[in-house]
């Protein structure tokens, strides 16, 4: 009797995605993607990104994410991702997200930007 393995083909086709922050550097998986994701990222922030479905909510997210990082003196660009396979790619099922050096931190929840300040100061930004 043959045993088939369908999942098998389908995980060694998977490939992890590119670095978004543009250093070219390889990503794993999500939840073992560190703050170290690029070399940029050694002490700081290589790449931010606001998840979301386009609407009034995740714009907003999108806006105080900015500011978040103007605030902070940041020379960070923010990436806005509508995309849907793209954010279902990190496993997001709520809206707005945030990704920070490609990890999510925050989902489910418009930060205000003295928020998401706070929030990458907690996790040592």
């Amino acid at each position: 009797m043959a045993l088939f393995n369908f999942g098998k083909k389908k995980e060694e086709e998977k490939k992890a995605p590119a670095c978004a922050c543009g250093c070219g550097c390889p990503t794993s998986e999500a939840e073992e993607i560190t703050k170290d994701c690029c070399s940029e990222a050694k002490d700081g922030i290589c790449c931010i990104k606001v998840l979301g479905a386009g609407c009034k909510s995740c714009h907003e997210q999108y806006e105080n994410a900015k500011q978040a990082i103007k605030d902070m003196g940041l020379s960070v660009e923010v990436e806005y991702i509508t995309d849907m396979q793209k954010v279902m790619e990190y496993g997001v099922m709520s809206m707005p997200a945030i990704v920070v050096n490609e990890k999510v931190v925050a989902m489910g929840k418009v930060l205000k930007a003295n928020e998401v300040v706070a929030l990458l100061r907690k996790l040592g930004f």
